[in-house]
């Protein structure tokens, strides 16, 4: 945490308690950037309590985690709520209104705004610094499990429709005594898969405390509050189980609840494991047919670590000079292989997708198959009016598609 940079100062008091439950509290990013919080104090206890942070998504704001924060408070543990810079009350750029570049530039300094909040969390007096969890929802997700890399309090994680990087997925695997709750609903308009996704969170790890909570309305995130406010008690007593009655140690022993989806995730992860993976996949397709060991956008972006690890750029285009100094040709060419291998898979499993062609041209491409390239190319755009993406998406994947299958033709003299 660079605290160095980061001037936190409380400016406001006492927030009506028939509004939020808590108090509004402003702090002061290094770069002078406004953020605006909540923080729910425990309900009166002699003793430190537990503490939780959480993250919003990127679609609402802070007030979203209220039915969970408010209940956190009477149940006895601290809860803090922020507004992340571009969102709600906090300053920046409005998120909606911002360009790309605008939109990118915010999110780089999330990091450091949430690492202010967090510091603030734990300073404040009753909280007990040892006890502490983390919450997050869609876009939320992912900060969230970055949040716990860089602040090793964090005993447990709650996580509503979201994902993360491969990063991040690395820690909670090597982590996997930290307990994860994770919640999504069957109509979630942004991804239909939500709730096998959150569902494979809750089993990768192996951690039998972990919990999955599936719901056939609610959309998206935080808004299953709504419809649902049994979630929000499922959260409280989660906390109350991992943070209170049961904290979650590093030191405490386990055994690993062993399923399909962590040992995929494990042989995949591993360098020289996507063949064992790509068996054991259709092992379990074998025994069910509709067995979910991978979402799609995770598995993707482990193909393309490959393709990174073998000196190949993001875009699978060519290979540059920036291969791993000292790696070996035969672990290049395995890199690229294995890199194929997975995302040959990615298509066998989501044959609907069109992004998971245009990926495997990439795989293809990269280990000089053109021809195989501009098949898989032309495959992605057939594909594309029928893909579930949104509209946003499918329009800049046609574009960068047709500019790959065209720059593919010119150098196979089409």
């Amino acid at each position: 945490m660079r605290r160095s940079l980061l001037f936190i100062s409380i400016l406001s008091s006492l927030f009506s308690a028939a509004q939020s439950g808590g108090r509004d509290v402003d702090l002061t990013a290094g770069d002078g950037a406004k953020l605006k919080a909540t923080f729910y104090p425990a309900a009166a206890n002699s003793k430190p309590a537990p503490a939780v942070m959480l993250l919003h998504m990127c679609n609402t704001n802070r007030k979203s985690w209220a039915p969970v924060a408010e209940q956190l408070s009477a149940a006895g543990i601290n809860a803090f709520a922020m507004d992340n810079r571009g969102f709600g009350e906090s300053g920046g750029p409005p998120h909606e209104a911002a360009s790309l570049e605008e939109q990118q530039q915010t999110v780089a300094k999330w990091p450091e705004d949430f690492d202010a909040g967090f510091a603030w969390m734990l300073a404040q007096p009753g909280v007990d610094r040892n006890r502490v969890g983390a919450g997050g929802g869609s876009c939320g997700v992912i900060n969230a499990v970055k949040l716990a890399s860089r602040h090793h309090e964090i005993r447990s994680l709650v996580l509503l429709a979201g994902s993360s990087d491969t990063a991040g997925l690395k820690y909670l695997q090597e982590n996997a005594w930290i307990p994860l709750f994770t919640a999504a609903a069957a109509d979630d308009e942004y991804d239909s898969d939500a709730p096998q996704i959150m569902r494979w969170f809750a089993e990768f790890t192996g951690n039998p405390r972990n919990r999955f909570a599936g719901f056939q309305n609610g959309r998206h995130g935080t808004e299953i509050f709504g419809p649902h406010p049994e979630l929000a008690k499922q959260i409280v007593e989660f906390y109350q189980d991992t943070l209170v009655k049961n904290p979650a140690s590093k030191s405490s022993t386990f055994i690993p609840k062993k399923n399909d989806a962590s040992r995929f995730w494990a042989a995949a992860s591993e360098p020289g494991g996507a063949q064992t993976a790509v068996q054991m996949f259709h092992a379990a397709r074998k025994r069910d047919a509709q067995a979910f060991l991978f979402p799609e956008f995770m598995l993707n972006q482990l193909a393309y670590e490959r393709l990174q690890r073998a000196g190949i750029n993001m875009g699978g285009e060519a290979p540059d000079s920036s291969a791993p100094v000292g790696l070996p040709p035969t672990a290049i060419a395995q890199a690229k292989a294995e890199a194929l291998t997975l995302f040959k898979l990615i298509v066998e499993a989501y044959p609907a997708s069109a992004n998971a062609q245009d990926s495997l041209a990439d795989g293809y491409l990269a280990n000089g198959q053109t021809g195989e390239a501009i098949a898989a190319e032309q495959q992605c755009l057939e594909l594309l009016p029928g893909d579930k993406s949104n509209e946003e998406f499918k329009k800049q994947l046609r574009q960068a598609a047709e500019e790959k299958l065209a720059k593919l033709r010119r150098s196979a003299g089409l």
